[in-house]
């Protein structure tokens, strides 16, 4: 892999996203907007006194949600955008191999899925007074990896849509099952023996994971650095898996 042209590719993308104002909005301001609603879904819930919030458990999940959801609209968009209007296709005619151009995409976009975690979760914490045990600084960790897997998903999935609207309909067959059954709404052992199996191995589940652990201890636990792990080297494995996606020539 030639470090030089993944950090070429990478900073043509983050120019072509500073002129884009919208797409700036959707990845910074979006997540924030949508985890204020939430907030405000359980402000004057009756709690006894000392119970825990139920925004601190909700919220808490929404921070890798949100820009896990949001990361993958904006990736699969603009890297099937650059498949349609022929720019990809153009620099795969240059020496640049394909794993330096699709992990500079990755790069690029994974520097605005870390700013728009940073965001919400400053929102959370700062605003909203997000409570929990564990300290903010893995809650970002993990919110950044679950963004990353947002783009890296994106990647992948733009290769099988010939048009934007074609690319939104992968939401329903990759991102929703995953918030579904990730454990945000029932709890994974009281799923039917089917949907638990489902759910073990979805990417989502392992951040989840991760959070429940942030939330209920102070300190790190082993079980949140394996969840952490398992997320990083899906990752790995899904960019590497849409760089063979990548063809010399538009069909």
């Amino acid at each position: 892999m030639d470090i030089l042209m993944m950090l070429a590719t990478t900073r043509r993308v983050l120019e072509q996203l500073r002129h884009d104002r919208r797409s700036i909005a959707l990845i910074l301001v979006v997540p924030a907007l949508l985890l204020t609603a939430v907030y405000f879904l359980f402000e004057n819930e009756a709690l006894p006194p000392g119970a825990p919030r139920t925004f601190d458990r909700v919220g808490l999940m929404m921070l890798a949600i949100f820009p896990f959801v949001v990361m993958f609209l904006v990736t699969s968009i603009t890297m099937l955008r650059e498949r349609t209007s022929g720019t990809l296709e153009r620099l795969l005619t240059t020496p640049v191999h394909k794993a330096d151009l699709l992990f500079g995409y990755g790069l690029a976009f994974s520097i605005m899925a870390a700013l728009q975690s940073l965001v919400a979760t400053a929102v959370a914490y700062w605003v909203f007074d997000l409570d929990i045990e564990g300290p903010p600084g893995f809650v970002v960790l993990i919110a950044v990896i679950n963004a990353v897997l947002g783009v890296a998903l994106g990647l992948l999935c733009s290769a099988f849509a010939r048009t934007e609207f074609q690319a939104v309909q992968f939401m329903p067959v990759v991102v929703v099952p995953q918030i579904l059954l990730c454990g945000l709404f029932v709890a994974r052992d009281r799923m039917n023996d089917a949907l638990e199996s489902i759910s073990n191995v979805l990417p989502l589940t392992f951040s989840v994971d991760a959070l429940q652990e942030i939330a209920a201890n102070p300190e790190a636990t082993e079980q949140m650095w394996q969840d952490a792990a398992i997320m990083g080297a899906i990752v790995l494995g899904v960019l590497v898996l849409a760089s063979l996606t990548l063809r010399r020539r538009t069909a």
